[in-house]
């Protein structure tokens, strides 16, 4: 079994611009690109696990969504970066499925795919939701920035994260000092 770190997509690893597919508006977050490769280097797999209502919401479909993962593969790629996987939710918010954060199914999937210890895994995002998926999952967690939308609903009163930083950088920076 082995660590893994657990990355929101939009605001933790690329800027987060609503219901994006199109490779072109496509940019990574402030230190992300040296935050991944530290934890990389550190023998954690990477593996992305995003929320995608736009596919439940008719704005785009699951092509279009791959066609975004895979230009965002070749940009880690030439990055010297690999992940271990890419899972997201096609669901609403609505649709109370075990796999939307701040539920830990894609997690959990992505364990048992990929042979991860959650224990010895971390789960950074930009959100509440990301952060109560973490900890649901049995991961240690870093918020990046200062919040989102919904972060102060009661639902995610007991999700304080381990560590709260500025980029993905200083994430890795925490990561490897505790690891």
């Amino acid at each position: 079994m082995v660590p893994a770190i657990f990355l929101d997509k939009d605001g933790t690893v690329v800027e987060d611009v609503p219901y994006n597919v199109d490779p072109a508006k496509l940019r990574f977050t402030r230190g992300a690109v040296d935050g991944l490769r530290l934890m990389a280097e550190h023998g954690f797999l990477l593996v992305l696990v995003s929320n995608q209502s736009g596919i439940a919401r008719g704005y785009f479909d699951e092509a279009a969504l791959t066609r975004l993962q895979v230009h965002l593969e070749r940009m880690l790629l030439a990055s010297g970066l690999r992940l271990a996987g890419f899972h997201y939710c096609p669901h609403a918010p609505q649709a109370a499925c075990a796999c939307r954060k701040p539920a830990p199914g894609l997690l959990i999937q992505a364990a048992a795919a990929l042979g991860i210890d959650l224990a010895r895994s971390w789960m950074i995002g930009d959100r509440r939701s990301d952060i109560e998926a973490g900890r649901r999952a049995g991961c240690r967690t870093v918020q990046l920035g200062p919040g989102g939308p919904g972060d102060d609903d009661e639902t995610f009163a007991r999700s304080e994260p381990d560590f709260r930083c500025a980029d993905l950088l200083e994430a890795a920076r925490h990561v490897i000092g505790t690891a």
